[in-house]
């Protein structure tokens, strides 16, 4: 999502979080650098805590600092890459050389922190940009924490998910070169994490041993469920509409599904002349392949599937605030997604009580169990998709159930109130370099097992 409001972390959730937080000995000062393109991204929680604590200096280093937006006490530290990647750089190379790029500038970022005095207790990044590819050598006794949010493959998840897309020799040795800076993280941090068993699974089983998984958590106490909400935007009024049918993405795009979403959509209009259907995102692709012609996916699907416009409403990115109110008011939420990282929205969605329809795929089946928190779908069946918002709409009391147990699901594995402390005694572990213990305990094993998972 867009526009995020700050407000959006309460202080009921802050006083909450302080008082789990001296479990933790969140009392002793420390000194964190977090790195990520993009401020705050994944960290804001983190930092937002990290930064009540008068005792801390806490400084982010970013690309994109957000000038509009400020965390008290933390100092944003912007490094800026020399260069693009050149043009006559080989294809296969370039994301490298662009990850290095980004790298040689945190390098240089790093170096004048150092030259004023701040060296950090432990560092905390995004692997796979490059911003953590050479901190190491500029802090080479800190601890280095890596987020590993995905590992690329051209065979078996993502990349070749789709029959009507095949991947020619130059796409698979270009997806295996995008791994080269995830490599040497997963080599030189000290530890790391990833947001789900599914998404951990993808990276070299010698190397899980060294990774924890932890979901970045969803503030449930903000995303509620609302009994009786009434959809009312700025510029669309369906206060008076008794079906919606909603859909969130970044961008509109294969990879979340929209294509195959705007097909089920068809069906669900010849059916029910009063449905009306909410899109939250941008017309652009964030993940994957653009159309050759330039045409966004948008404009190409409603060529191609005759829809009843004044029932499809299209509103972009929101700010959380009007994001919340459409979840809140959605009967159905559908959720589709290649075999691919995890949004944040669907998780969002089950904890505001919404009915969510989900694709069959590898990170979807980790969090919903078919007929007891959601629906699952088969991704390439766009009529199953409108089979089960029939379904769905023609049983509001069986489907009550479902809701609360999608509640249920948020509360119990992915609530900010329970992941925020975890990530945070986390942290702590690093920075003092006792670290968990490896994956594949039994516990684990027996979790994940009932995700489908394997360690």
């Amino acid at each position: 999502m867009s526009l995020i409001d700050c407000r959006f972390f309460s202080g009921f959730l802050r006083r909450r979080t302080l008082l789990q937080l001296s479990t933790v000995n969140c009392q002793l000062s420390m000194k964190a650098l977090f790195l990520h393109p993009n401020f705050p991204a994944q960290y804001r929680h983190i930092i937002t805590a990290l930064g009540e604590n008068p005792k801390n200096q806490i400084v982010f280093g970013t690309k994109n600092e957000r000038p509009e937006w400020t965390i008290p006490g933390v100092r944003k530290a912007v490094f800026t890459p020399s260069r693009e990647p050149n043009a006559q750089t080989h294809q296969y190379v370039r994301p490298l050389e662009s990850a290095v790029i980004y790298g040689q500038a945190v390098f240089r970022m790093a170096e004048q922190l150092k030259s004023e005095g701040f060296v950090p207790d432990v560092i905390c990044g995004h692997s796979g940009w490059g911003p953590t590819l050479f901190v190491k050598e500029a802090f080479p006794n800190t601890p280095l924490l890596c987020y590993f949010e995905w590992f690329y493959h051209s065979i078996g998840s993502d990349a070749d998910f789709d029959p009507a897309e095949p991947l020619t020799v130059d796409d698979m040795a270009r997806i295996r070169v995008k791994n080269a800076p995830i490599l040497i993280d997963l080599y030189s941090c000290d530890w790391g994490l990833s947001p789900t068993y599914w998404q951990r699974s993808q990276f070299p089983p010698e190397l899980q041993k060294k990774l924890s998984v932890l979901h970045d958590g969803v503030d449930t106490d903000y995303f509620k469920p609302d009994p009786g909400a009434k959809l009312v935007l700025p510029n669309l009024d369906l206060s008076g509409v008794d079906e919606i049918v909603t859909y969130v993405s970044r961008g509109m795009e294969p990879y979340r599904g929209f294509p195959e979403f705007i097909e089920s959509i068809a069906y669900v209009q010849e059916r029910r002349p009063n449905c009306h259907v909410v899109v939250v995102g941008s017309d652009r692709v964030c993940y994957g392949r653009s159309l050759p012609n330039g045409e966004s996916y948008k404009d190409y699907m409603l060529k191609k599937v005759p829809l009843d416009l004044s029932r499809v409403h299209f509103v972009g990115p929101l700010p959380y605030g009007l994001y919340l109110k459409v979840i809140q008011a959605s009967d159905v939420h559908v959720y589709l997604t290649r075999p691919f990282v995890l949004s944040w929205s669907m998780i969002e969605s089950l904890s505001t009580g919404c009915l969510v329809i989900g694709s069959d795929t590898g990170p979807v089946r980790e969090v919903i169990r078919d007929g007891e928190n959601g629906l699952l779908v088969d991704y390439f069946s766009p009529k199953q998709v409108a089979d089960r918002i029939d379904e769905v709409l023609d049983h509001p009391t069986r489907m009550a159930e479902i809701r609360i147990k999608a509640r249920q699901t948020a509360l119990e594995r992915y609530s900010l109130a329970k992941m925020l402390p975890q990530q945070l005694e986390l942290i702590y572990q690093v920075a003092n370099r006792s670290m968990p213990p490896t994956v594949g305990t039994e516990p684990e094993r027996e979790l994940a097992a009932s995700f489908a998972v394997r360690i």
